[in-house]
């Protein structure tokens, strides 16, 4: 895949469920469309170089007709609690409204080196898919209301050079109960508030 400061390469192809070959793509990845199949979660990926940002997902948004969530992994001053907040694209993070709406001290965000030992994820591919890799549940997972609202949900599966479409609810009925990880209904402000 070629990526450059300006372009990134996107296969405009729309995959129904895993790739045919795998030849190249990271174990965390393959276990990723593992776990999603054993649980009958069905998906519509994409392929393209890696998209760091929120901002570098809107092509992909468009093509899959959704609004890639935002996967935040944040921790407190302490370096005791950590969280992953799923928001919006588009919504502005406030650490002081999330901060008062979990009782945790102000947050920041996490070290690379606590989202490789907890979620076996690299900054860039942050994705709530990843806590299938937090045997031990240190990451508490936020959601954002306005996530719900929408029928289907994006995130990568754990490397930000594909990612998948799935419906929201199967992320709350199936894939959460099945790594066995609760979550937080959190209520941030938008723009206009």
């Amino acid at each position: 895949m070629v990526h450059t400061n300006d372009t990134f390469f996107l296969d405009k192809t729309l995959y129904n469920g895993r790739p045919n070959d795998i030849t190249g793509r990271l174990p965390k990845e393959i276990r990723t469309y593992d776990l999603l199949d054993k649980f009958n979660i069905s998906y519509q990926r994409v392929d393209h170089s890696p998209l760091p940002t929120i901002d570098a997902c809107q092509e992909v948004d468009a093509l899959l007709n959704i609004e890639i969530c935002k996967n935040l992994f944040l921790r407190n001053a302490q370096k005791t609690d950590f969280y992953l907040l799923l928001l919006p694209g588009g919504k502005k993070f406030r650490t002081a409204a999330l901060s008062k709406q979990i009782g945790s001290s102000r947050l920041s965000f996490a070290e690379p080196d606590f989202m490789v030992e907890f979620l076996d994820i690299t900054p860039g591919s942050v994705s709530v898919l990843g806590l299938m890799n937090d045997k031990n549940h240190h990451v508490r997972l936020l959601i954002d209301k306005d996530v719900l609202i929408h029928e289907f949900f994006g995130c990568h599966p754990c490397i930000n050079t594909s990612s998948l479409k799935f419906k929201t609810t199967d992320l709350l009925d199936k894939f959460l109960p099945a790594i066995q990880c609760e979550y937080t209904l959190v209520d941030l402000p938008s723009e206009q508030e």
